[in-house]
């Protein structure tokens, strides 16, 4: 039976308020009734109804010099948390993600090899059971998010080709749901972190966006495009690792025929620094600290060729920003404005105009909390699914 219209109407009233609280800042009640338009006894209505969800909790307001009586502020519910999981090659990462989209815990485990589904499954639900045990009181768990390195369809997050992981045609939602008794849903890595740095890192407040994720798996991307995602037609797109580089000297090359990914590549970098393995701030700590030339020569080879993938993207796309993720971002980092300056010289004048080229800054939880609005979408979407 359809819902009267009077009720749906409520229900996105819900869903947009709880929106504004979960993208952060603490608005005020005065604040949401201005941004959503709606008078101040039904915003009052709609977050007393949020907190009878157990979703908010209003807090002291925010001191003002403002005239009259201080509104109080809106902030997301404490007890409320999604797991995520970020399976690679080397290593699957779980961390405990707060509705204010804050990683509150993570746990890293390295594998020999890259784990088969199941095992993956295994190890996330072990995982989880670990950072729950940390967390005194337990929060309500609403679901989990996957960050896939691989081709993820968007209907139903069935990961069509993970090549590094060796994963065909896997219905990884099901695999991990089953072993954690929790409604699952899986994307692409590079795409989630985008949708994250877009809402709360270092593409934030800004229209047009280019991504770019460096990590074991390779390099993936996304793209936001008048505030808007762009997914492709079954949400493949931003598969920037699976182009052929361009090569200002063919001297650059070190593979034969290879995408840009094998060219500008994680593995390469860690073998320069003599690293079998390491998260993210482990490699960014020793290439930033090596003296070698060789490190500094390979650094170098991978900003020219990262470059000239970057400036196709500004000159396709004219972004206000290019964001960079993983090692991507400690190329970046190296004798900065090095590889902005490489960029700017291969792209269209016009286009690289106003164009900031930023490392994420979200840091190593970009692609957590990108997994993590996975399974926070569907209670933002009907608040009242958890009455």
């Amino acid at each position: 039976m359809a819902s009267a219209p009077g009720e749906s109407v409520r229900r996105r009233n819900l869903s947009a308020v709880l929106e504004l609280v979960h993208r952060g800042g603490a608005p005020s009640r005065a604040e949401l009734t201005a941004l959503t338009g709606l008078n101040r006894s039904t915003i009052g209505a709609l977050v007393a109804e949020l907190e009878a969800l157990g979703l908010v909790t209003e807090t002291d307001p925010a001191s003002s010099n403002r005239v009259g009586r201080p509104s109080p502020r809106v902030e997301p519910a404490k007890d409320v948390a999604v797991v995520s999981a970020n399976p690679e090659v080397d290593a699957v990462t779980v961390g405990i993600v707060g509705l204010d989209a804050r990683v509150r815990g993570r746990v890293r485990q390295d594998v020999p090899a890259p784990p088969t589904p199941e095992e993956t499954a295994r190890i996330i639900a072990e995982l989880t059971e670990r950072l729950l045990d940390q967390e005194g009181s337990r929060p309500r768990i609403l679901g989990v998010g996957l960050a896939v390195p691989g081709l993820v369809r968007s209907r139903d997050g069935l990961v069509r080709w993970a090549p590094h992981l060796d994963w065909r045609d896997v219905p990884l939602p099901d695999v991990v749901g089953d072993a954690l008794g929790l409604p699952t849903f899986a994307g692409n890595d590079a795409t989630l972190g985008a949708r994250a740095e877009w809402l709360f890192g270092a593409g934030r407040g800004v229209e047009e966006l280019v991504y770019l994720n460096g990590g074991a798996s390779g390099i993936g991307g996304g793209v936001i495009v008048r505030g808007h995602p762009l997914g492709g037609a079954h949400g493949y797109a931003g598969e920037f690792g699976q182009n052929r580089p361009g090569l200002r000297d063919a001297d650059d090359r070190s593979t034969p025929a290879g995408v840009l990914e094998d060219e500008v590549s994680r593995a390469r970098l860690l073998a320069t620094v003599g690293l079998d393995t390491a998260d993210e701030p482990t490699l960014r700590e020793h290439m930033l600290a090596s003296s070698s030339p060789a490190v500094a020569a390979e650094v170098e080879r991978q900003q020219r060729i990262l470059a000239v993938a970057l400036a196709n993207a500004v000159n396709v796309f004219n972004p206000e920003r290019v964001v960079l993720g993983g090692f991507l971002a400690t190329l970046l980092e190296w004798e900065s404005p090095a590889l902005e300056r490489l960029v700017e010289a291969s792209s269209v004048a016009s286009a690289f105009e106003g164009v900031d080229v930023l490392p994420a800054a979200l840091g190593e939880d970009r692609l957590l909390i990108g997994a993590a609005e996975l399974a926070v979408a569907p209670v933002l979407a009907d608040p009242t699914s958890l009455g």
